[in-house]
């Protein structure tokens, strides 16, 4: 499994890389693992306030359908539009070219209460 080093994570799995004070986002690989083959995916629309820890879209895989939780608060100024037609981006590459959604953050202090690789594998094993 797959856990870069420069990335920040959620307990509910979703991934966050901060660039000039944007946070870029996306799920895990262990959740695109856990999920199976995602087969479609709702993402917020460009100008929405996300609220951290609140469920700011969804994605419906073979397995399961599941929300996908914003990790920090903001406002969403982008959007990955290349999952609608090719959701199965989050499973190839969901580091990468699956990413989800960039946020423009309304609170900074919220990275800190996010996980570093070491922590998200430790929870990933034991769950804490």
């Amino acid at each position: 499994m797959n856990i870069p080093e420069d990335l920040k994570y959620t307990k509910t799995h979703e991934w966050v890389k901060i660039e000039d004070g944007i946070v870029i986002c996306g799920i895990s690989d262990y959740a695109q693992q856990e999920l199976s083959d995602i087969v479609f995916i709702e993402l917020p629309e460009i100008g929405q306030r996300v609220e951290k820890e609140k469920p700011m879209g969804n994605l419906e895989a073979v397995k399961a359908v599941s929300d996908i939780y914003a990790p920090v608060s903001g406002e969403i100024i982008e959007i990955n539009e290349k999952l609608n037609n090719t959701p199965e981006l989050m499973n190839k590459d969901p580091y990468g070219e699956g990413w989800t959604v960039k946020i423009k953050m309304s609170n900074p202090e919220e990275l800190n209460e996010l996980l570093t690789k070491e922590e998200y594998d430790k929870f990933i094993v034991h769950g804490s």
